[in-house]
C-alpha cells in the first residue's frame, strides 16, 4: 500500500468521466487541479467538488484563482479580485490620511481579498488556491508582471502575510510562489526554460527574502521553473539544494512543496535531455518535492496522466521512487479542517460583507 499520494492531475470537461473517476481512484493521486474550462457555474461547480470527494474524501481540489487575469471563475456570483499590483499601489497611497495609512489600508484590503477568495471558492467545494504570488516585480517578466504586489521585499511580506491571514479565516491554507523568484528573469518557464545568473546572496537577499520571513505562515510553497546556475545546473523544483538545503534547512520551512506543472517547458529538460512525465516526477520528489502537478494532459484523452501514473508505480516497485509519510502528512495537512458556509449563507454573513466593502 503506498503511504503517499503525491500526483496531482485535471479533467478535460465540467464532470467526470468513468476514465476521470479512475485516476482520481488511483492510490498515487492526491488532488485535482481545476481550470476556467471545468467551469460552468456555481451548482456545477459545487456537484463537481463533491462527485471529486466521492472518489476520495482525501482529494486535494486545488485551483489557481489569485485575482487579476488569474482567477478561474469570475461568473455566477463570485467576486472580481483585483491584481495583487492594485494591493501594492494601494500601500503608497496615504492621501489625506497620516503617513502609513496607506500600508494600513493596503494590508487590510488584503485581507479581505484572501477571506472573499477563499469563502467563496470553499463554499462551492474547492480546498486550495495557489496563492499567494510572492514574486518581486522587477519590471521584466510579462507572466509576472501584475500578479505580484511590487518590488519591495518587505511590503511583499507584509501584504502576501495579511492575504494569508485572510485565506485562513475562510479556513483555506495557502500556498506562496514560485521559489526563490520568478519575477527577475524575462522569459515565461511556460514556454522557455528561464536562467537566472545572479548569485545565491543576491536572490536571497532580495526575491527569496519573503521566504524566511513568512517561514512559519506558509502552509506549502511552489518553486520556480527557472535554473540559477550560480547555484545549481538544475531549476529549482528539481534541486534537493534549493529545496532541502535552502528551502527547508536554511530558511526554515516545514510545509508541503509542490512541483509546479510538469508539462511546462521548463521542467521538460533536466540535464540537456529532454524527460518523460515520469522521469520528471521522480526528478521532482527526489528533490524533495512532496506532490507533482501534471496540467492540462487531460484534453486529449489523458494518455499523459496514464502514463505519469504507471510510470511512477512502475519507479516504486524498481525501487526508483520510494513514497514519504512525512510527504503526506504534508498534503492531508492542507485539506479544510473546519466545514464551510453555504453560498446563501456567506451572502449574509457580516465578516463577508465586511470583507466586500474593504475591497479596493
Amino acid at each position: 500500500m503506498n503511504v503517499q499520494a503525491p500526483v496531482i492531475i485535471d479533467i478535460a470537461g465540467t464532470s467526470l468521466t468513468r476514465v476521470d473517476r479512475q485516476r482520481l481512484r488511483h492510490p498515487l493521486t492526491g488532488g485535482i487541479i481545476l481550470f476556467a474550462r471545468n467551469w460552468q457555474d456555481r451548482a456545477q461547480l459545487t456537484a463537481l467538488c463533491r462527485d471529486i470527494k466521492k472518489q476520495r474524501a482525501d482529494l486535494l481540489i486545488c485551483v489557481d484563482h489569485e485575482g487579476g487575469r488569474v482567477q478561474r471563475f469570475k461568473t455566477d456570483g463570485f467576486t472580481h479580485l483585483p491584481p495583487m499590483r492594485a494591493l501594492g499601489e494601494l500601500w503608497f497611497n496615504d492621501g489625506k490620511g497620516a503617513q502609513g495609512s496607506g500600508a494600513m489600508q493596503a494590508s487590510n484590503a488584503a485581507t479581505a481579498c484572501g477571506y472573499i477568495l477563499g469563502a467563496e471558492l470553499r463554499a462551492c467545494g474547492v480546498d486550495l488556491s495557489f496563492t499567494p504570488v510572492l514574486d518581486l516585480d522587477h519590471g521584466a517578466s510579462g507572466v509576472i508582471g501584475d500578479r505580484s504586489f511590487g518590488r519591495d521585499p518587505r511590503m511583499v511580506s507584509v501584504l502576501a502575510r495579511s492575504l494569508m491571514h485572510g485565506l485562513l479565516q475562510s479556513g483555506m491554507a495557502n500556498c506562496g510562489k514560485h521559489f526563490p523568484g520568478h519575477g527577475f528573469v524575462k522569459a515565461d518557464s511556460h514556454t522557455e526554460i528561464p536562467v537566472d545568473k545572479r548569485s545565491l546572496k543576491v536572490i536571497l537577499a532580495d526575491d527569496a527574502a519573503p521566504y524566511p520571513w513568512l517561514s512559519t505562515a506558509l502552509a506549502a510553497v511552489m518553486p520556480a521553473h527557472v535554473i540559477y546556475p550560480k547555484v545549481d545546473a538544475r531549476p529549482a523544483g528539481f534541486s534537493s539544494k534549493w529545496l532541502n538545503d535552502i528551502l527547508r534547512s536554511q530558511l526554515g520551512f516545514g510545509g508541503a512543496i509542490f512541483s509546479d506543472d510538469l508539462s511546462m517547458a521548463g521542467a521538460r529538460v533536466l540535464g540537456g535531455r529532454a524527460v518523460s512525465y515520469a522521469e520528471g516526477a521522480i526528478a521532482a520528489l527526489g528533490a524533495g518535492c512532496d506532490m507533482v502537478l501534471l496540467c492540462n494532459q487531460s484534453l486529449d484523452g489523458g494518455h499523459a496522466v496514464d502514463e505519469l501514473l504507471a510510470g511512477l508505480a512502475e519507479a516504486q516497485v524498481k525501487g526508483h521512487w520510494q513514497p514519504l509519510e512525512a510527504s503526506e502528512e504534508r498534503r492531508l495537512a492542507l485539506l479544510p479542517r473546519q466545514p464551510a458556509l453555504d453560498w446563501d449563507a456567506l451572502m449574509v454573513q457580516g465578516a463577508y460583507m465586511r470583507a466586500l466593502s474593504l475591497m479596493p
